[in-house]
């Protein structure tokens, strides 16, 4: 498993509750694009369309994925269009009772080869509050403190 683009702010925006794996629908260019490491995945977000018709699909919507260098002219091409997700239908069902709950949004977190295959990985989260980042930054500043004075003790040793 190779991660291609990872979403730095997912874990710092929202606490992620559940995960979901999804593969995605892309063009043969774009493919080429993203397997070099062209995506991004800043501001991103999962979508759910054609909950009228029946038909319930999710999408992955604005993701910048690039025009291949290589690639021959390709007309009309929008990197930031939406692409289709594949889940199982009953995922599918799962993921419109989470959010359909106050404050639940699809957030990508990364996407990564599986098989030669390219995967998605998006999850749950609830959008954390200002305070609440504040906490995980003093959090992760006192872990980092502790490891650099322990390093410090083992090599005065």
């Amino acid at each position: 498993m190779t991660v291609l683009a990872y979403n730095k702010r997912a874990n710092f925006d929202y606490e992620i509750t559940d995960k979901y794996e999804a593969g995605l629908v892309l063009a043969g260019h774009e493919v080429k694009s993203v397997k070099t490491g062209h995506i991004s995945l800043k501001g991103a977000y999962v979508t759910i369309k054609g909950r009228e018709s029946g038909k319930v699909e999710l999408y992955l919507t604005n993701s910048h994925i690039p025009k291949y260098s290589r690639a021959t002219t390709v007309l009309d091409y929008d990197p930031e269009r939406s692409r289709k997700l594949l889940l199982h239908k009953s995922e599918v069902n799962h993921l419109i009772g989470k959010k359909k709950e106050q404050g639940l949004t699809l957030v990508p977190i990364k996407i990564y080869t599986k098989h030669n295959l390219l995967k998605l990985e998006f999850g749950v989260g609830r959008g954390k509050k200002k305070y609440d980042k504040r906490d995980d930054i003093k959090k992760k500043d006192v872990e980092r403190d502790m490891k650099t004075a322990t390093k410090r003790a083992q090599y005065s040793k």
